[in-house]
């Protein structure tokens, strides 16, 4: 009896988590892999992880251990793949590109195509240091290496962003 009410309790706390941080997740996928079925894998994946140690030996901090293998299961999944994807495949997260007066949703769209363009580490590292606003220490430990490696990582990237960018 006792034990079955542990796991209920560690069950449902893990339910709290993922209810609470699956839309976050989920954009944070999206926004490395470019594309949402692969974004709703990768989340799904480091949920699966994060389940398997949730009561054994839960992380300190169950989101950078989550960003982590989302960033991970990326990589992965394009190693084996070993294809490009071309930018002109990406969907905004509306839905296909329509024009817009304003220049302010098309010169978004233009930078996330050229985000999508680039590597995936250097896409990781610039996704954790602009978008989720993280320092390069926390960049290493998500992306592998040292802050070193991450900031080189991030140099890279915005160094072929800019290159790709029209400056006007």
């Amino acid at each position: 009896m006792r034990l079955a009410s542990v796991v209920r309790a560690s069950a449902s706390s893990f339910d709290e988590y993922v209810e609470t941080s699956s839309a976050a997740l989920l954009r944070f996928a999206y926004l490395v892999t470019g594309d949402r079925d692969d974004a709703r894998d990768a989340v799904q994946e480091a949920l699966v992880g994060l389940f398997r140690v949730w009561d054994t030996r839960r992380p300190a901090d169950v989101s950078a251990y989550v960003r982590r293998s989302i960033v991970n299961a990326h990589i992965s999944a394009w190693r084996k793949r070993r294809r490009v994807r071309p930018a002109g495949d990406l969907e905004t997260l509306g839905g296909p590109t329509a024009p817009d007066p304003s220049g302010g949703v098309v010169q978004a769209d233009y930078v996330l195509r050229a985000v999508a363009a680039l590597p995936p580490k250097q896409r990781a590292a610039i996704v954790l240091r602009f978008y989720e606003d993280r320092d390069f220490p926390e960049i290493a430990r998500m992306c592998g290496g040292g802050e070193w490696a991450a900031r080189a990582l991030v140099k890279r990237a915005l160094t072929t962003l800019r290159g790709q960018l029209d400056p006007t």
